[in-house]
């Protein structure tokens, strides 16, 4: 329990820039709160003691503001910011190294038993005011944005933004930024709210710019190759006469 306490306010400390000393983690910090109680009715849930678990949950909730019901399965090294309103349902499972924000709901969308909650897999940041809903599976190191509305399963290292969620197309947007890089363009200029005309365009133009660097390219090496065979040609042409003589 000890060494779990210290993952607990080891983690504060790389993930919120705001924490300054133990003691205020420790003090006044609601998700590290919520852990270690949640451990305790976990405990208690586990061991079949059900109402006192749910009892000692609702105790959490009305101290910190986050709800996580005892039944869920939570792994080392979560951090929960700022944290209210989070809400964590019975079957959900949140991995290693998760990070959520207030607002997140890690709910059901039916009301038979079972699996109903979603699966966080290692290192998925949530962000505030998220909901993730039904047994779905968030892959390892992936992000879901703020107030997306996710219910489907997100690969790993995905991100997933909107209402309903959609993955971003990180190589498009790895692309985008690396065509802005180069002709001079601030790359965080380049926004992905598609509803934008004007990042509508500036998309538009450097998945241009982008297309043309690939044709060039691709000239360039188709005549690189045309003069490498001609200058064979002659070699050998040349070689020829010599040896007619």
């Amino acid at each position: 329990m000890f060494r779990q306490l210290k993952e607990d306010i080891s983690i504060v400390f790389e993930r919120d820039p705001a924490a300054r000393t133990k003691f205020e983690i420790i003090t006044t910090y609601p998700g590290v709160h919520a852990l270690l109680m949640h451990r305790f009715s976990h405990w208690l849930w586990k061991s079949e003691f059900f109402w006192a678990g749910r009892f000692f949950s609702h105790v959490g909730r009305w101290l910190t503001g986050i709800e996580i019901h005892p039944g869920a399965t939570i792994g080392r090294r979560v951090f929960i910011d700022h944290g209210m309103g989070v809400v964590v349902g019975e079957t959900a499972v949140i991995g290693d190294d998760c990070t959520l924000y207030h607002g997140v709901t890690l709910g059901g969308t039916s009301w038979n038993k079972g699996k109903r909650h979603p699966t966080l897999e290692q290192g998925v940041v949530i962000g505030a005011g998220a909901k993730v809903l039904g047994p779905i599976t968030i892959g390892k190191n992936a992000k879901i944005g703020s107030n997306a509305v996710v219910v489907k399963d997100v690969p790993e290292n995905a991100t997933a933004v909107g209402i309903p969620a959609r993955i971003l197309e990180e190589e498009k947007s790895k692309k985008r930024e690396e065509t802005a890089k180069k002709i001079g363009f601030a790359a965080y200029a380049v926004g992905n709210d598609e509803n934008d005309p004007m990042i509508k365009a500036i998309h538009s133009l450097l998945d241009h710019a982008n297309k043309q660097d690939e044709q060039l390219q691709t000239l360039k090496t188709q005549i690189a190759q045309l003069t490498d065979e001609k200058t064979d040609a002659q070699l050998a042409q040349a070689f020829d006469s010599k040896k007619k003589r």
